[in-house]
């Protein structure tokens, strides 16, 4: 069946001398990989630049629903970013959540709502002028509501801490380790109730930062047995030092 849809590159691997096997979500049909014949040879570099970690595709493809690799026959871009691919920082986030989502999203079948939440997210990141070492706080958090495990962040008291395993704000200290201190606990909560455009308006020190995505991606590894490691984790913290 020849399908024409549009989706997010999530991660992409050399297949023999000059094709890739890529895996895109896209709008329609969820997860799902593709190989791209010839996407390396000097005749096909275009293609090539269109594989990029989070880029914004547009294809046709020969795709049936007993395989799970297909073949694209046309690619090209649907939105060609201005900022993403040249600014250090956003670049290293869009690799980092890149690995995230490759990590996280398994579903084979569509699921709009998600798609066009991760599609508009990007768009706007790619053009904030303030805010932006603090963009994939707010979308990783954001993120669980599509993935179903949206923390309760209700505050229960004067004091609270956020038990990472009951994905909610308790008014006692856990007696497990898997917990944010009441410090952390109040910027987490303060990060929930922010919209996209407030981004900007966070301002945390680079320490709290770090702190906020460590508890993020503990929540994440809670709810994914095979996240594992996030390697790109620690490049981005070479870039926020």
């Amino acid at each position: 069946m020849l399908i024409t849809t549009e989706g997010i590159v999530l991660h992409f691997i050399k297949y023999g001398e000059s094709s890739v096997i890529v895996t895109i979500f896209t709008r329609d049909f969820g997860r799902q990989s593709y190989l791209v014949n010839a996407a390396r040879s000097k005749k096909s570099q275009n293609k090539a630049s269109l594989l990029q970690p989070l880029f914004l595709v547009e294809f046709v493809a020969y795709q049936k629903q007993s395989k799970e690799l297909h073949r694209i026959k046309e690619l090209k871009s649907n939105f060609v970013y201005q900022n993403l691919p040249f600014e250090i920082t956003k670049s290293s986030l869009t690799i980092f959540l890149a690995e995230v989502l490759y990590k996280s999203i398994n579903e084979q079948e569509s699921y709009p709502e998600m798609y066009d939440f991760i599609k508009n997210s990007l768009l706007w990141f790619d053009l904030m002028e303030t805010g932006a070492s603090n963009f994939h706080l707010w979308f990783l958090f954001r993120l669980t509501e599509y993935l179903g495990f949206l923390p309760d962040t209700s505050r229960v008291g004067f004091e609270g801490w956020f038990d990472i395993k009951k994905g909610a704000i308790v008014h006692f200290q856990p007696s497990h380790p898997f917990y944010a201190n009441k410090e952390v606990t109040e910027k987490l909560m303060e990060l929930s109730a922010l919209k996209i455009h407030e981004i900007g308006e966070f301002d945390i020190s680079r320490r709290m930062r770090d702190t906020l995505i460590s508890v993020l991606i503990d929540y994440y590894q809670l709810h994914f047995d095979d996240l594992g490691e996030i390697k790109s984790l620690n490049v981005l913290r070479e870039v926020f030092k």
